[in-house]
């Protein structure tokens, strides 16, 4: 299991009247079975079967996620374009994802399976 981060950068997220500075990394490449996000703009996974990724909207508002394996995505709270409790993207995979008024909505992707 492995985590590479790229250029850190410090970054506001913000919920409801209140603001939250944090500091992240721009692009992070993970090879775990289980992950939650951590504010980065983009996220690529490699080098593990499957993984199952938490969108954590107290840290993360947007993001991209670039899969080179399955992955199975679920959101912290809410369901994914207000219809889905998961989503499962395959292998060279990549989606956008936008949380908007505590709901995540898909921006763009390809390859994208729903079940």
């Amino acid at each position: 299991m492995a985590i590479y981060r790229e250029k850190p950068i410090r970054k506001t997220v913000f919920r409801g009247g209140r603001s939250l500075s944090l500091n992240t990394f721009e692009t992070v490449v993970i090879s775990e079975e289980v992950y939650s996000t951590k504010g980065e703009y983009l996220l690529l996974i490699k080098d593990v079967n499957n993984c199952k990724l938490k969108l954590d909207s107290t840290t993360t508002d947007k993001i991209t996620i670039k899969s080179l394996t399955n992955c199975t995505i679920m959101p912290d709270m809410g369901r994914i374009d207000e219809d889905w409790d998961e989503i499962h993207i395959g292998r060279g995979a990549c989606i956008e994802l936008q949380n908007i008024q505590g709901v995540w909505y898909i921006l763009s992707s390809d390859g994208l399976k729903l079940d």
